[in-house]
């Protein structure tokens, strides 16, 4: 199934029953649509991976994941030397 995650994810935990112990997630620099987010709370995957391009919209994300959420560890990656951008990991085990 293609399409934008926000639209295919719900659908797909619907139709096929979906279930997931870690879960991986590389949203674009806005971060994660609130529909996303409440997906993975309401699906709860033991772990989630979150890879993100903007520190700001990472931030925001694992305050609503905290609901569920404890962020076990951040790592920071300069995949781009001699620029601004970073990408940082960061690893969320459900409580």
């Amino acid at each position: 199934m293609r399409g934008d995650v926000e639209k295919v994810l719900p659908e797909l935990i619907k139709t096929r029953n979906l279930s997931a112990d870690v879960v991986f997630i590389d949203p674009p620099r806005k971060g994660c649509d609130k529909v996303v987010l409440d997906t993975l709370l309401e699906v709860s995957p033991k772990r989630i991976v979150y890879v993100s391009c903007n520190p700001a919209t990472l931030a925001r994300d694992i305050k609503i994941l905290e609901e569920k959420y404890t962020l076990q560890k951040l790592a920071i990656c300069d995949m781009f030397p001699f620029s601004h951008h970073i990408e940082s990991i960061a690893a969320l085990r459900i409580r």
